[in-house]
């Protein structure tokens, strides 16, 4: 395996780490209405269990207000069960074939509640880019003696990974800032 391999399976896992925080923090509940915070919730319907997004369409007619359309009318109340067993702080409201989520204030204590679950998740995957730095350094290290790459391009490539857990890490720590700064804003 070169050490360009190396590098690039890692800025690829990094990338992917990077997603996964982004896509967290996307289901984290703000002053407004945001169709990330209901569409990854599992329903069980139709003897298996789905995301809500693969059975109805979700619209935010009001700014602070959620719209889920059931395709098929028979899913509505396993939908409005599946929000309640959630327990995201929303009381869904069933309106003929539709279900209708109003989102309440945030009090302070909640949004630093909301907070402290993003500083939670942001480091999950501060910790997860750390590791994938751990494993391409045990790789280039591995790899480095095996096919006579020199000690000098070994070093670079060691720092080329530092440079990019670095990179990832301030970015992570950019989405947690404007994140926070999304919940806080009243």
């Amino acid at each position: 395996m070169a050490l360009d391999d190396i590098l690039l399976e890692a800025e690829e896992k990094m990338i992917k780490t990077e997603q996964v925080v982004q896509n967290e923090f996307a289901g984290v509940r703000t002053g407004k209405a945001s169709p990330a915070l209901v569409e990854n919730i599992q329903v069980e319907v139709y003897g298996s269990m789905m995301r809500i997004r693969e059975l109805a369409g979700i619209s935010t007619p009001e700014p602070r207000m959620l719209m889920i359309q059931p395709w098929d009318q028979g899913s509505v109340q396993p939908i409005e069960k599946a929000i309640q067993k959630a327990n995201i702080g929303l009381n869904p409201a069933v309106q003929g074939k539709f279900i209708r989520l109003v989102l309440p204030d945030l009090n302070t204590e909640q949004r630093e509640k909301f907070c402290k679950a993003c500083k939670k998740m942001a480091e999950d995957g501060r910790v997860a880019i750390r590791h994938v730095r751990r494993e391409a350094m045990e790789q280039l290290k591995k790899h480095g003696h095996d096919s006579g790459v020199t000690e000098d391009e070994a070093k670079k490539a060691e720092a080329e990974v530092q440079k990019l857990t670095d990179q990832y890490t301030k970015k992570i720590d950019d989405h947690l800032a404007h994140k926070e700064k999304e919940i806080m804003t009243v």
